[in-house]
Protein backbone atom coordinates (compact mmCIF):
# COMPACT_ATOMS: atom_id res chain seq x y z
CA UNK A 1 0.00 0.00 0.00
CA UNK A 2 2.80 2.39 0.92
CA UNK A 3 4.57 1.52 -2.32
CA UNK A 4 1.48 2.43 -4.37
CA UNK A 5 1.12 5.74 -2.53
CA UNK A 6 4.80 6.49 -3.10
CA UNK A 7 4.48 5.72 -6.83
CA UNK A 8 1.39 7.93 -7.11
CA UNK A 9 3.20 10.77 -5.39
CA UNK A 10 6.17 10.39 -7.75
CA UNK A 11 3.81 10.51 -10.77
CA UNK A 12 2.10 13.67 -9.50
CA UNK A 13 5.50 15.29 -8.89
CA UNK A 14 6.60 14.49 -12.44
CA UNK A 15 3.37 15.89 -13.88
CA UNK A 16 3.77 19.05 -11.83
CA UNK A 17 7.32 19.49 -13.03
CA UNK A 18 6.28 18.92 -16.64
CA UNK A 19 3.70 21.71 -16.60
CA UNK A 20 4.85 24.64 -18.74
CA UNK A 21 6.03 27.52 -16.66
CA UNK A 22 5.11 31.04 -17.59
CA UNK A 23 7.99 32.78 -19.26
CA UNK A 24 9.10 36.29 -18.42
CA UNK A 25 7.66 37.57 -21.70
CA UNK A 26 4.19 36.27 -20.79
CA UNK A 27 4.29 38.07 -17.47
CA UNK A 28 5.41 41.29 -19.20
CA UNK A 29 2.57 41.01 -21.73
CA UNK A 30 0.07 40.39 -18.92
CA UNK A 31 1.28 43.44 -16.99
CA UNK A 32 1.15 45.65 -20.10
CA UNK A 33 -2.40 44.50 -20.91
CA UNK A 34 -3.50 45.09 -17.32
CA UNK A 35 -2.09 48.63 -17.36
CA UNK A 36 -3.73 49.29 -20.73
CA UNK A 37 -7.05 48.01 -19.36
CA UNK A 38 -6.83 50.35 -16.37
CA UNK A 39 -6.01 53.29 -18.63
CA UNK A 40 -9.01 52.40 -20.76
CA UNK A 41 -11.28 52.38 -17.70
CA UNK A 42 -10.09 55.73 -16.31
CA UNK A 43 -12.42 57.88 -18.49
CA UNK A 44 -15.44 55.76 -17.52
CA UNK A 45 -14.52 55.86 -13.83
CA UNK A 46 -14.00 59.64 -14.05
CA UNK A 47 -17.35 60.08 -15.79
CA UNK A 48 -19.27 58.03 -13.22
CA UNK A 49 -17.65 59.70 -10.20
CA UNK A 50 -18.02 63.20 -11.68
CA UNK A 51 -21.76 62.59 -12.05
CA UNK A 52 -22.01 62.65 -8.25
CA UNK A 53 -20.01 65.86 -7.80
CA UNK A 54 -21.36 69.44 -7.67
CA UNK A 55 -20.44 71.66 -10.61
CA UNK A 56 -17.93 73.76 -8.65
CA UNK A 57 -15.99 70.63 -7.67
CA UNK A 58 -15.83 69.38 -11.27
CA UNK A 59 -14.47 72.75 -12.45
CA UNK A 60 -11.67 72.94 -9.87
CA UNK A 61 -8.16 73.57 -11.21
CA UNK A 62 -6.91 70.66 -9.09
CA UNK A 63 -9.55 68.00 -9.76
CA UNK A 64 -10.09 65.08 -7.43
CA UNK A 65 -11.07 61.56 -8.45
CA UNK A 66 -13.45 60.82 -5.58
CA UNK A 67 -16.25 63.31 -4.87
CA UNK A 68 -15.66 65.30 -1.70
CA UNK A 69 -19.31 66.31 -1.58
CA UNK A 70 -21.54 63.45 -2.78
CA UNK A 71 -24.72 64.72 -4.45
CA UNK A 72 -27.61 63.45 -6.55
CA UNK A 73 -28.67 66.90 -7.73
CA UNK A 74 -27.33 66.31 -11.23
CA UNK A 75 -29.58 63.29 -11.76
CA UNK A 76 -32.49 65.14 -10.19
CA UNK A 77 -31.98 68.01 -12.61
CA UNK A 78 -31.98 65.60 -15.56
CA UNK A 79 -35.51 64.48 -14.76
CA UNK A 80 -36.84 67.87 -13.66
CA UNK A 81 -35.33 70.20 -16.28
CA UNK A 82 -34.53 67.93 -19.24
CA UNK A 83 -37.53 65.55 -19.34
CA UNK A 84 -35.29 62.49 -19.13
CA UNK A 85 -38.25 60.54 -17.77
CA UNK A 86 -40.01 60.95 -21.12
CA UNK A 87 -36.85 60.06 -23.04
CA UNK A 88 -36.46 56.96 -20.87
CA UNK A 89 -40.06 55.91 -21.50
CA UNK A 90 -39.63 56.24 -25.27
CA UNK A 91 -36.38 54.29 -25.20
CA UNK A 92 -37.98 51.47 -23.21
CA UNK A 93 -40.89 51.34 -25.68
CA UNK A 94 -38.43 51.02 -28.57
CA UNK A 95 -36.51 48.27 -26.77
CA UNK A 96 -39.68 46.29 -25.97
CA UNK A 97 -40.95 46.57 -29.55
CA UNK A 98 -37.53 45.45 -30.77
CA UNK A 99 -37.88 42.35 -28.60
CA UNK A 100 -41.10 41.59 -30.50
CA UNK A 101 -39.01 41.91 -33.65
CA UNK A 102 -36.90 39.01 -32.37
CA UNK A 103 -39.95 36.77 -32.78
CA UNK A 104 -40.38 37.95 -36.39
CA UNK A 105 -36.70 37.40 -37.16
CA UNK A 106 -36.93 33.92 -35.65
CA UNK A 107 -39.95 33.06 -37.79
CA UNK A 108 -38.15 34.18 -40.96
CA UNK A 109 -35.01 32.27 -39.98
CA UNK A 110 -37.07 29.15 -39.29
CA UNK A 111 -38.72 29.38 -42.71
CA UNK A 112 -35.36 29.66 -44.46
CA UNK A 113 -33.89 26.83 -42.39
CA UNK A 114 -36.65 24.19 -42.46
CA UNK A 115 -39.16 24.92 -45.23
CA UNK A 116 -38.69 24.09 -48.89
CA UNK A 117 -40.20 26.50 -51.40
CA UNK A 118 -39.35 27.78 -54.83
CA UNK A 119 -36.63 30.42 -54.89
CA UNK A 120 -35.70 29.95 -51.22
CA UNK A 121 -31.95 30.17 -51.75
CA UNK A 122 -32.20 33.16 -54.08
CA UNK A 123 -34.46 34.97 -51.64
CA UNK A 124 -32.08 34.23 -48.77
CA UNK A 125 -29.14 35.56 -50.77
CA UNK A 126 -31.19 38.66 -51.50
CA UNK A 127 -31.76 39.12 -47.77
CA UNK A 128 -28.04 38.75 -47.13
CA UNK A 129 -27.31 41.27 -49.89
CA UNK A 130 -29.22 43.92 -47.97
CA UNK A 131 -26.56 43.68 -45.25
CA UNK A 132 -24.11 45.26 -47.70
CA UNK A 133 -26.25 48.37 -48.14
CA UNK A 134 -25.42 51.11 -45.61
CA UNK A 135 -28.36 52.22 -43.50
CA UNK A 136 -27.82 55.84 -44.55
CA UNK A 137 -28.68 54.89 -48.14
CA UNK A 138 -32.14 53.56 -47.25
CA UNK A 139 -33.10 56.28 -44.78
CA UNK A 140 -34.59 58.65 -47.36
CA UNK A 141 -36.70 55.97 -49.15
CA UNK A 142 -37.94 54.63 -45.82
CA UNK A 143 -38.76 58.14 -44.64
CA UNK A 144 -40.73 58.84 -47.82
CA UNK A 145 -42.67 55.58 -47.45
CA UNK A 146 -43.55 56.36 -43.83
CA UNK A 147 -44.51 59.89 -44.81
CA UNK A 148 -46.96 58.51 -47.39
CA UNK A 149 -48.40 56.29 -44.67
CA UNK A 150 -48.67 59.30 -42.31
CA UNK A 151 -46.38 57.63 -39.77
CA UNK A 152 -43.77 60.36 -39.49
CA UNK A 153 -43.50 61.96 -36.05
CA UNK A 154 -45.08 58.87 -34.47
CA UNK A 155 -43.73 56.11 -32.28
CA UNK A 156 -44.81 53.55 -34.90
CA UNK A 157 -42.64 55.30 -37.48
CA UNK A 158 -39.67 55.05 -35.13
CA UNK A 159 -40.20 51.39 -34.31
CA UNK A 160 -41.34 49.72 -37.56
CA UNK A 161 -38.16 50.02 -39.70
CA UNK A 162 -36.07 48.27 -37.07
CA UNK A 163 -38.33 45.33 -36.28
CA UNK A 164 -36.76 42.94 -38.80
CA UNK A 165 -33.15 42.84 -39.97
CA UNK A 166 -31.08 40.68 -42.30
CA UNK A 167 -28.44 40.04 -39.66
CA UNK A 168 -30.96 38.63 -37.18
CA UNK A 169 -32.58 36.45 -39.85
CA UNK A 170 -29.15 35.12 -40.80
CA UNK A 171 -28.20 34.21 -37.23
CA UNK A 172 -31.52 32.46 -36.56
CA UNK A 173 -31.36 30.59 -39.86
CA UNK A 174 -27.83 29.35 -39.16
CA UNK A 175 -28.73 28.16 -35.68
CA UNK A 176 -32.06 26.55 -36.63
CA UNK A 177 -30.38 24.62 -39.42
CA UNK A 178 -28.77 22.48 -36.71
CA UNK A 179 -32.16 21.32 -35.34
CA UNK A 180 -32.84 17.72 -36.49
CA UNK A 181 -35.55 17.47 -39.16
CA UNK A 182 -36.69 14.17 -37.63
CA UNK A 183 -37.79 15.98 -34.47
CA UNK A 184 -40.01 18.36 -36.42
CA UNK A 185 -41.43 15.54 -38.57
CA UNK A 186 -42.28 13.54 -35.44
CA UNK A 187 -44.21 16.49 -34.06
CA UNK A 188 -46.12 16.81 -37.34
CA UNK A 189 -47.02 13.14 -37.27
CA UNK A 190 -48.36 13.60 -33.74
CA UNK A 191 -50.72 16.24 -35.11
CA UNK A 192 -48.99 19.41 -33.92
CA UNK A 193 -49.62 22.53 -36.00
CA UNK A 194 -46.75 24.45 -37.55
CA UNK A 195 -47.15 27.34 -35.13
CA UNK A 196 -47.23 24.96 -32.17
CA UNK A 197 -44.06 23.25 -33.39
CA UNK A 198 -42.35 26.61 -33.69
CA UNK A 199 -43.44 27.84 -30.25
CA UNK A 200 -43.17 24.63 -28.22
CA UNK A 201 -40.17 22.93 -29.87
CA UNK A 202 -38.08 25.31 -31.94
CA UNK A 203 -38.03 28.34 -29.66
CA UNK A 204 -37.00 26.41 -26.49
CA UNK A 205 -34.15 24.84 -28.45
CA UNK A 206 -33.01 28.27 -29.64
CA UNK A 207 -32.60 29.90 -26.22
CA UNK A 208 -28.85 30.58 -26.75
CA UNK A 209 -29.35 32.52 -29.98
CA UNK A 210 -32.36 34.32 -28.48
CA UNK A 211 -30.10 35.41 -25.62
CA UNK A 212 -27.52 36.74 -28.06
CA UNK A 213 -30.03 38.59 -30.21
CA UNK A 214 -31.83 39.88 -27.13
CA UNK A 215 -28.63 41.49 -25.82
CA UNK A 216 -27.76 43.01 -29.19
CA UNK A 217 -31.35 44.23 -29.60
CA UNK A 218 -31.29 45.89 -26.19
CA UNK A 219 -28.01 47.65 -26.96
CA UNK A 220 -29.24 48.83 -30.37
CA UNK A 221 -32.59 50.04 -28.99
CA UNK A 222 -31.02 51.76 -25.99
CA UNK A 223 -28.51 53.60 -28.23
CA UNK A 224 -31.02 54.54 -30.97
CA UNK A 225 -30.20 58.08 -32.04
CA UNK A 226 -30.15 58.93 -35.75
CA UNK A 227 -33.49 57.47 -36.87
CA UNK A 228 -35.57 58.92 -33.97
CA UNK A 229 -33.90 62.28 -34.60
CA UNK A 230 -34.88 62.15 -38.29
CA UNK A 231 -38.42 60.78 -38.06
CA UNK A 232 -39.59 62.67 -34.95
CA UNK A 233 -40.21 66.40 -34.86
CA UNK A 234 -41.84 66.39 -31.44
CA UNK A 235 -39.47 66.41 -28.46
CA UNK A 236 -41.86 64.13 -26.57
CA UNK A 237 -40.80 61.29 -28.94
CA UNK A 238 -37.05 61.69 -28.45
CA UNK A 239 -34.91 58.91 -27.00
CA UNK A 240 -32.17 59.06 -24.37
CA UNK A 241 -29.45 59.45 -26.99
CA UNK A 242 -31.23 62.40 -28.59
CA UNK A 243 -31.89 63.88 -25.16
CA UNK A 244 -28.19 63.59 -24.33
CA UNK A 245 -27.29 65.56 -27.47
CA UNK A 246 -29.84 68.22 -26.46
CA UNK A 247 -28.27 68.32 -23.01
CA UNK A 248 -24.89 69.09 -24.54
CA UNK A 249 -26.40 71.97 -26.52
CA UNK A 250 -28.48 73.51 -23.74
CA UNK A 251 -26.11 72.94 -20.81
CA UNK A 252 -22.75 72.92 -22.59
CA UNK A 253 -21.00 74.61 -19.68
CA UNK A 254 -22.42 72.35 -16.97
CA UNK A 255 -19.99 69.44 -17.12
CA UNK A 256 -21.31 67.74 -13.98
CA UNK A 257 -24.78 67.55 -15.54
CA UNK A 258 -23.33 66.19 -18.78
CA UNK A 259 -21.44 63.52 -16.86
CA UNK A 260 -24.68 62.54 -15.11
CA UNK A 261 -26.49 62.21 -18.45
CA UNK A 262 -23.65 60.19 -19.95
CA UNK A 263 -23.53 57.93 -16.90
CA UNK A 264 -27.28 57.34 -17.05
CA UNK A 265 -26.87 56.41 -20.73
CA UNK A 266 -23.73 54.28 -20.63
CA UNK A 267 -23.81 52.35 -17.35
CA UNK A 268 -26.77 50.04 -18.24
CA UNK A 269 -25.00 49.05 -21.49
CA UNK A 270 -21.77 48.29 -19.64
CA UNK A 271 -23.59 46.19 -17.03
CA UNK A 272 -25.53 44.22 -19.66
CA UNK A 273 -22.41 43.55 -21.71
CA UNK A 274 -20.30 42.54 -18.69
CA UNK A 275 -22.84 39.98 -17.52
CA UNK A 276 -23.80 38.56 -20.91
CA UNK A 277 -20.69 38.87 -23.08
CA UNK A 278 -20.12 35.10 -22.76
CA UNK A 279 -23.53 34.46 -24.33
CA UNK A 280 -22.70 36.76 -27.24
CA UNK A 281 -19.46 34.93 -28.06
CA UNK A 282 -21.00 31.46 -27.58
CA UNK A 283 -24.00 32.38 -29.71
CA UNK A 284 -21.81 33.53 -32.59
CA UNK A 285 -19.78 30.35 -32.36
CA UNK A 286 -22.85 28.11 -32.38
CA UNK A 287 -24.41 30.04 -35.26
CA UNK A 288 -21.36 29.51 -37.39
CA UNK A 289 -20.88 25.81 -36.65
CA UNK A 290 -22.89 24.59 -39.60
Amino acid sequence: METKLLKAQIVRTKERNQRPKRSVSQWIVGIILSIAGLLFLIPFIWMILSAFKPENEVMKLTPTLLPKEFTLENFQMLFESMNFAGYLKNTIIIVLCSFFGLFLNAMAGYAFAKYKFKGKDKLFYLVLATMMIPGQVTMIPVYLLLNEMHLTNTMAGIVLPGLVGAFGIFLFRQFMSTIPDELIEAARIDGASEFRIFVRIVIPMCKPIFAVQGILTFIAGWNSFLWPLIIANDESLYTLSVGLSLLKGQYGGNFALQMAGSTFMVVPIIIIFMFFQKHIIDGYNMSGMK
